[in-house]
């Protein structure tokens, strides 16, 4: 497989977690975030945690404009969304309640697929 189907198979596969993401954050913050390695979340932390609920959500939509519509405009918006994804989970990696060392490495991991999903993404807008 070449490196534009391979983004296209991977924008895919986001589409399906950002859109689980974003539902279990919303309708099941405790559970998702000890998916995720989280210890149980205080109150604040779990309002904050469902309040990216809606911004996966907004990354799920924005990967299925890019995979049905396919237009150069499309993807550099997908480029762009997982630019501003590139450090948050490494500083999330950084907190106390997620104390599982493969969670960390997880997350800090998020960061590198970010990068990389990034930018394969501005490499299909260029071609498109």
């Amino acid at each position: 497989m070449d490196l534009e189907g391979l983004v296209r198979r991977a924008n895919l596969s986001m589409v399906a977690f950002d859109l689980a993401l974003g539902t279990g954050t919303l309708l099941a913050p405790d559970q998702t975030l000890a998916l995720l390695g989280h210890d149980a979340p205080s109150d604040d932390a779990r309002e904050l945690f469902r309040r990216c609920g809606p911004i996966w959500l907004t990354f799920a939509a924005a990967h299925a404009v890019a995979a049905v519509r396919d237009k150069p405009e499309d993807w550099w918006a997908v480029a762009w969304l997982r630019g501003t994804e590139l450090f948050t989970d490494v500083v999330w990696s950084n907190s106390r309640a997620v104390p599982a060392m493969r969670s960390k490495l997880a997350l800090r991991g998020a960061g590198v697929y970010n990068l990389a999903l990034a930018l394969g993404s501005a490499v299909v807008a260029r071609r498109a």
